[in-house]
């Protein structure tokens, strides 16, 4: 097994999160904070746009509209550029916060959700992945996920895998005409005390999987099997992951001394760490 220790790039953040490689920048939400930022690879960081609600997931329609997960309430917003405008709203479908999201090329967004009161030390519940269409109409992708968060699209597009924080799983699904999902199953169960959070494809058909609870970031192959571990700064959990950089070979990790909302907003304790791993990416996120 490798091991690679990252090297900050930018701090000072409340909490980093949905990191996004796009136009030669790092794109991400900084949850606690109420922004999204970009970063490019000397450490130059702006915002994008401030939200009243907390940003999660981020993506791109094909027309180029940004879309950004509106946490609190619910709901998908689309950012032009000048403005941020609805583009779904979820709160009829999850029943919990909405956190992560992958788009696919055709626009299909995938949203997950909390499914329970995680902040305010709630108890787990299984909960739903809702599809928002190219035109924001809302549905049910998949049912009775623990904590459904980050996801990938492999190259050939065929097969989604979700993340479930709280099952500490990738579980996969086969994808369908229109972004359906089908033929659920575990592509790899996660040991030792690593749980699923933000997570990227690499060229390989590997998954980078960001794991709070254990501290480290870590490469998986379909079964399990770890292959390299990524250690961040001490003091600092990763909680999302993202392969990018010139070559596609630069593992970019959201960083926070602290998950909790008010903790997050006071200390500024989150950071975007980079190292440089050896396949690049592929796929989506």
């Amino acid at each position: 097994m490798e091991r690679h220790s990252t090297e900050v790039l930018t701090s000072g953040l409340a909490f980093p999160e949905g990191p996004r490689w796009r136009d030669d920048l790092l794109w991400f939400s900084d949850m606690h904070g109420r922004e999204v930022r970009t970063v490019d690879v000397q450490g130059w960081d702006s915002v994008v746009v401030q939200l009243q609600d907390r940003p999660s997931g981020l993506g791109w329609l094909p027309s180029g509209l940004l879309l950004v997960v509106s946490m609190d309430d619910r709901r998908v917003l689309a950012w032009d550029g000048v403005s941020l405008e609805e583009h779904a709203d979820l709160s009829d479908v999850a029943p919990g916060r909405c956190n992560d999201m992958l788009v696919d090329s055709q626009g299909n967004a995938y949203v997950g959700n909390f499914g329970f009161d995680l902040f305010a030390g709630g108890e787990p519940k299984s909960t739903v992945l809702a599809l928002v269409g190219p035109d924001g109409a809302v549905s049910i992708a998949a049912e009775d996920l623990l904590f459904p968060n980050g996801m990938v699209l492999f190259p050939d597009r065929s097969t989604l895998v979700v993340g479930e924080t709280f099952g500490a799983r990738l579980t996969a699904f086969d994808v369908g005409e229109g972004g359906g999902l089908s033929g659920r199953r575990v592509w790899a169960a996660l040991e030792d005390g690593h749980v699923p959070d933000g997570i990227c494809p690499d060229a390989d058909g590997a998954v980078w999987v960001a794991s709070p609870t254990t501290g480290v970031a870590l490469r998986v192959l379909e079964g399990g099997e770890v292959t390299d571990i990524v250690e961040v700064s001490e003091g600092r959990a990763p909680y999302a992951c993202m392969l990018g950089g010139p070559d596609g070979r630069t593992l970019f990790c959201c960083t926070s001394s602290t998950m909790f909302p008010e903790e997050a907003a006071t200390q500024r304790g989150g950071a975007i760490e980079a190292v440089e791993v050896p396949v690049p990416h592929d796929g989506l996120p």
